[in-house]
């Protein structure tokens, strides 16, 4: 039998050798025998042959031919391929111990990131007792009770004295920036625990801000100081930034899952998108950090939450428009807040100017119209969040607040906030949009209450079945909280593991939605406008754009405090010492209003740019078309099945008015981070970058600035002088 199988394998092979060289790959006979297989080896590509009176090749190893040369493999081929199988292996080896680190890495991230939230609220916990020594636990509610004749001083002075502090320390912050001495890696260490210092005494003193922003904070500089000192790269420090903020977020409210969507919402969805990062691996880091950082919170904070749950009911699905209606309402409530915060920062920034009052003076000012605010409405202090369970009215022996008083807190503490994030106090906004949300809520609930109480025969309304004002007070602190930060899933998570009640799921959700989409629409909204105004006014200076882009940044930047999209100090100082003519690309695409767009288009597939600078006969800049807008143009002249014509630039610019214009312009003289900042508020990927102005007019086009060649020179520049 196997002489009859080798006499086959001979046929076939004698039949086979009946065709030319080179000879297709065949791999297997009938009889499922290798015959003729390439292989490919350093040396070149041979052709293997096996024997035909061998075993098959899982018994038998087969000898090589050699086709025009030996006919059989070398050993030297041999070992090479048994050196190319090593360094796989040991490549696989290395990956697998990589991650194995970044994953302990992320670990240690939470460990210490909890520890150090527990130190910060302990330190904020000392303050208080410092400074508001004699007055009990409950704060608010006791200072209403007493005579202000006897507790003003106390109220208006230690929230002053906390805003004295933060501007010595903001003047030390300031030092530390303009000295030369200490090293970049030393200022990214102080630079945090000033902050840190600063929150801790901002929040003791009972100013109107939150601790979560510290704390993400602080999870954040440690896992930038890890991912330093452990020399990681870039997208594996954007991980670790993802599980710092995680496990801040996680160790401040106690909520673990909370604290990963913030990580997912707020880190790394906002990411670059060429940041390259493994999505199985970060996930692992985030949830890792954050459990390490929420059990050591419990650990040393205790396992209540945050604030007291109160009691509250549901009693009925036909009630559910009344809390969409509701996220409507906290929806308009958080742009309220948004919009005070920037007009705050503005008029800040004009007293400053105008007046030449000091910036460190901004601080106790502050803190002194907090004290006088508080006098009339203690409950804007910041005490923990027993604030938050006095209008839950969650706490016994706690007297509830009315509907009229509720709407009055709502009012004042969106000026006290923001009056402290204008004048330089440190804190975050999670704390103040759960209170607002909350006294908005109650609010609502009261009235929604009376209404059905109170309803005549003609309207009945007393059929619908409400539930009380508490679990329309629990939905309310979502939507704020979801439309001041635009974390919609953070919120949701936050409200249902602190409640752990699957019934509030439904009616969060749509109030969250809600109130983060009339937000969000009317940001976008209001970003049209501003590109509006920059289009027609071209007086402002790179400083007011400048600084106009910072007054008006998502609450949820200032509530991070850790700007992804930005960089460390060493990045920042980088950006302000190179300047745009270094970054800008001097090869660009010019065309004419005459020039047809098919030709447009191929000038910019040769220089494989996305837009073209039009300028006139004096080559000055008049217009800017991208290669987006000649495709949806395109597709409206296809869409009216016109017969094909050459279009010309011209057409497609008096279409409409808002396409071939120029939003801004940038000079070769401007420092890149002042040009980053204007193009990231506006949302432009690229600018003309001009050499000088002609009449209100663009001037002569010298260069074009993207964002692609902002990242490349970044990176090229940081690239050499470390190795200089």
């Amino acid at each position: 039998m196997q002489s009859l199988e080798c006499a086959t394998r001979f046929l076939n092979l004698q039949m086979h050798g009946q065709l030319p060289l080179p000879l297709p790959l065949i791999s297997r006979n009938k009889f499922s025998y290798p015959l003729l297989v390439y292989k490919y080896t350093k040396s070149g590509i041979r052709l293997g042959l096996p024997n035909p009176c061998a075993l098959p090749q899982s018994q038998s190893e087969d000898k090589d031919v050699d086709v025009g040369v030996s006919g059989s493999i070398s050993k030297q081929e041999e070992e090479e391929e048994e050196e190319e199988e090593e360094e796989v292996r040991s490549s696989v080896s290395m990956t697998e111990k990589s991650n194995s680190e970044t994953i302990i890495t992320a670990c240690l991230v939470g460990l210490v990131t909890g520890i150090a939230v527990v130190l910060f609220n302990n330190a904020v916990h000392e303050i208080r007792e410092l400074f508001w020594d004699g007055i009990p636990l409950r704060g608010a509610s006791w200072l209403r009770e007493e005579p202000t004749q006897v507790i003003w001083k106390q109220v208006i002075l230690v929230p002053a004295s906390g805003g004295f502090v933060v501007s010595l320390l903001a003047l030390l912050q300031t030092q530390l920036h303009s000295s030369s001495s200490p090293s970049n890696k030393l200022k990214a260490a102080l630079l945090p625990f000033i902050n840190t210092l600063a929150a801790s005494v901002t929040l003791g003193t009972g100013n109107s801000l939150g601790p979560e922003g510290p704390s993400v904070e602080i999870g954040s500089s440690i896992a930038k100081a890890l991912g330093t000192f452990l020399d990681k790269k870039p997208h594996t420090n954007l991980s670790l930034i993802a599980a710092g903020s995680a496990a801040g977020i996680s160790s401040g409210f106690n909520a673990a899952v909370a604290g990963c969507f913030f990580a997912i919402e707020s880190v790394l969805w906002p990411s670059p998108p060429d940041s390259s990062l493994s999505l199985q691996n970060t996930t692992s880091m985030v949830i890792l950090s954050a459990v390490v950082a929420s059990v050591v919170s419990e650990v040393g904070l205790g396992s209540e939450p945050a604030f007291k749950v109160p009691e509250y009911d549901f009693r009925s699905p036909t009630e559910l428009p009344l809390y969409l209606l509701l996220g409507i309402l906290c929806g308009l409530v958080s742009l309220t807040l948004s919009r005070c915060t920037s007009y705050m920062l503005v008029i800040v920034d004009n007293l400053h100017n105008s007046f030449g009052i000091p910036r460190a003076l901004f601080p106790v000012l502050g803190g002194l119209s907090v004290g006088l605010i508080a006098l009339a409405y203690p409950e804007i202090l910041y005490w923990g969040f027993q604030n938050v369970d006095i209008l839950l009215e969650s706490r016994p022996f706690v007297k509830g607040l009315s509907a009229d008083l509720l709407l009055q807190l709502v009012a004042v503490k969106i000026v006290a906030t923001s009056l402290c994030r204008a004048s330089g106090l440190v804190g975050g906004y999670y704390a103040p949009s759960l209170f607002i949300g909350a006294a908005t809520g109650m609010a609502y609930g009261k009235f929604i209450s009376f209404a059905v109480s109170q309803s005549n025969s003609m309207i009945h309304l007393s059929i619908l079945e409400v539930a009380s004002p508490q679990a329309y007070g629990l939905v309310g602190m979502a939507a704020t909280l979801a439309g001041v930060c635009q974390v919609p899933l953070t919120a949701v998570l936050l409200l249902f593991e602190l409640t752990q009640d699957y019934r509030i799921v439904l009616p969060l959700l749509g109030a969250v939605g809600l109130s983060s989409w009339v937000t969000s629409g009317h940001t976008r909204r209001r970003d049209v406008k501003e590109i509006k105004k920059l289009k027609d006014d071209s007086s402002h200076t790179t400083q007011q754009l400048t600084a106009k882009a910072s007054y008006m940044s998502n609450l949820c930047e200032v509530e991070s405090s850790l700007c992804v999209n930005s960089s460390d100090i060493e990045a920042e100082e980088l950006e302000k010492g190179i300047s745009v003519s270094e970054a800008m690309r001097t090869r660009y695409v010019t065309i004419s209003m005459n020039t047809s767009l098919k030709d447009t288009v191929s000038l910019m597939l040769a220089e494989k740019q996305s837009c073209a600078m039009i300028v006139d006969d004096g080559n000055i800049l008049i217009g800017l078309l991208t290669l987006r807008e000649i495709e949806e143009f395109s597709k409206i002249v296809k869409a009216r099945s016109e017969r094909p014509k050459e279009l010309l630039v011209s057409e497609i610019c008096s279409l409409d008015g808002e396409i071939c214009q120029v939003p801004w312009t940038a000079t070769p003289s401007m420092d890149l981070l002042s040009a980053q900042m204007i193009m990231n508020k506006y949302g432009l990927n690229q600018v003309p970058v001009v050499k000088e102005h002609v009449e209100d007019r663009g001037g002569h086009p010298v260069g074009l600035l993207d964002t692609e060649c902002i990242s490349l020179t970044c990176r090229g520049q940081a690239a050499r002088e470390s190795l200089s």
